[in-house]
């Protein structure tokens, strides 16, 4: 990673409440509070972290506005209300200069059906498959490799990384991010058992992807058995995720790594997923729904519900259950010790 901003570059993006010290060092990395070097940007997203701002080595750091403590010589602090989202803030400026937006065009190698509509600022890269009907809008971007299936929408300032598939009818709103391999419009995995055979269930409805939309590599969206599977404006996906056929994800949901999601399930606005949490078929998580890593859930949430464990349970119950679990082994020892003493003849308690 190249870069180099100066400490004035810095204050200019993240516009700090207020500042101390100062430093002549650019930054041109950024590291952990406890692994900084002079000529880095750090910063203090977590107060369990707060005890190695004293002796951090970066140039620059980023702290919330309440911390205490002065700077090293040569050394910058930035005082800010969120310090994770000033560093997202550099992040993004610098991921502007470390991936510029191609230029406008269509690739040699690139196969576009004569009826396919293309914005002429969207770029299309090389090999490349846009359908018959399909449409890519303005200033969107596709990366090497990217198939579009007949009759799809992309909408404006979209990215498409290299080996995207989006299924025929499928819909991008705008500014939606798609990570490598992520397929969009897979069948729905539906199959009736008729004499002896599972005879599959076509699968003919659409994927609609919403503004603001991220989706993590090599996850997968199928399409609905009929009508669409939705996933809500500004939902974040992580990587290798589920997502079955007719699910419905509301506006702003985060869902972690390995999330599998079963059929016709709906999750309303704001619900959290941890890493390979498991979500059954036909329920409803309410709104602001959290569940920890591995929960398992087959039945409807109340809304504002945090959940652990599988079968889930609340959050809190669970934590005290995982306490007494590790306690079993001595509390058997104890009622052994109980059953001896009672079966003997002259035993008195």
């Amino acid at each position: 990673m190249k870069i180099a901003l100066t400490p004035e570059q810095l204050a200019a993006i993240v516009a700090p409440v207020r500042t101390a010290g100062g430093t002549t060092e650019a930054v041109r990395d950024i590291a952990s509070l406890d692994r900084a070097q002079p000529g880095d940007l750090s910063f203090l997203g977590n107060p369990k972290y707060r005890s190695q701002v004293a002796a951090c080595r970066a140039s620059v750091v980023l702290l919330p506005t309440d911390h205490p403590g002065s700077p090293q010589p040569n050394q910058l602090y930035l005082y800010v209300a969120n310090p994770s989202l000033a560093l997202a803030q550099v992040c993004a400026r610098i991921g502007q200069s470390l991936w510029p937006k191609p230029p406008a065009g269509i690739h040699a190698t690139a196969v576009i059906a004569a009826d396919a509509r293309i914005d002429p600022t969207a770029h299309i890269g090389p090999l490349c498959v846009v359908e018959s009907g399909a449409e890519v809008g303005p200033r969107s971007v596709l990366d090497g490799g990217v198939h579009v299936g007949r009759d799809a929408r992309i909408g404006e300032d979209c990215w498409l990384m290299t080996r995207v598939v989006i299924g025929a009818g499928c819909r991008l709103g705008r500014r939606v991010r798609l990570q490598p391999g992520v397929i969009l419009g897979s069948d729905g995995f539906g199959y009736e058992f008729v004499d002896g055979r599972h005879e599959k269930v076509p699968q003919i409805g659409v994927v609609v992807v919403e503004d603001d939309v991220e989706i993590g590599a090599n996850s997968t969206i199928d399409r609905a058995r009929f009508g669409r599977t939705v996933i809500g404006e500004g939902t974040k996906i992580d990587n290798l995720v589920q997502v079955a056929h007719n699910v419905v994800i509301g506006k702003h949901c985060i869902l972690c790594a390995q999330v599998g999601i079963s059929g016709s399930t709906t999750l309303e606005d704001y619900v959290i997923l941890g890493g390979q949490a498991g979500i059954g078929g036909h329920i409803t998580l309410g709104k602001g729904t959290k569940a920890g890593g591995q929960s398992g859930i087959a039945f409807d949430t109340e809304p504002g519900s945090y959940l652990n464990g599988t079968p889930a349970i609340p959050y809190m119950l669970e934590r005290r259950l995982q306490v007494l679990h590790q306690r079993l082994p001595d509390l058997f020892k104890r009622v052994d010790e109980l059953e001896k003493r009672l079966s003997q003849p002259d035993n008195s308690l």
